[in-house]
């Protein structure tokens, strides 16, 4: 992280915005392939980005059957979270990876289809929204297409505004129907320090600029 670090001293006041966009690129020597990233005891990790994806509403997905034109289709996930399919009808496909929607889709269809190869894909991901309220530049809903950070979501977000509190920052989870808070302190994080504060978002989070 020294490189990233004296970087952000260099640029002074510039904020988050501009900086993190233009140069996070660049510090793939500093981090590695991958974010760091964050559970809920504050533990760093890696995270295989393709094997634990949850297929959300509004993914769009691409089920084919070999030689079965007919199984051959993209489909929509419904704001349900099911889909249809040919043979079996209604699937619940939210919440699931697609290593477990293919393999029910296959147990399914297997009585219809003998010697089934079937293949499942998130052609495009639509579910994956965060949500940037309060003193910045552009607040809104932000739609995903790999996880970032907070220091990220900031960034898609204009950045601070000049009356925001900057070290007051949370961001909200809803988990199991509870609701968790993580403080976020934009000053310690640029310096340096409390670098677990900047964790990975997950689907639906909710970041709050006061």
């Amino acid at each position: 992280m020294n490189c990233m670090h004296t970087v952000i001293k260099q640029i002074g006041n510039l904020g988050v915005a501009c900086f993190v966009c233009s140069v996070l690129g660049s510090f793939a020597p500093c981090w590695g392939n991958d974010l760091p990233t964050v559970d809920k005891e504050g533990k760093t990790g890696s995270v295989d980005q393709a094997a634990d994806y949850l297929i959300g509403s509004g993914d769009m997905l691409d089920i084919s059957v070999w030689k079965d034109e007919a199984l051959t289709r993209s489909t929509v996930v419904l704001p349900d979270g099911k889909i249809t399919f040919p043979l079996i009808g209604d699937v619940v496909a939210a919440g699931k990876t697609v290593a477990g929607l293919k393999q029910e889709l296959t147990q399914r269809l297997t009585r219809y289809v003998p010697d089934l190869v079937l293949s499942v894909e998130v052609k495009q991901s639509n579910s994956l929204l965060v949500y940037v309220i309060g003193r910045v530049n552009s607040p809104g809903r932000h739609v995903l297409n790999t996880r970032i950070n907070v220091l990220q979501a900031l960034a898609m977000a204009g950045g601070f505004n000049p009356y925001a509190s900057r070290d007051r920052v949370k961001i909200f989870r809803q988990v199991d129907g509870k609701t968790l808070i993580f403080p976020f302190r934009y000053t310690d994080v640029i310096d340096g320090e409390r670098l677990f504060e900047n964790i990975e978002l997950q689907r639906g989070d909710v970041i709050v600029v006061p």
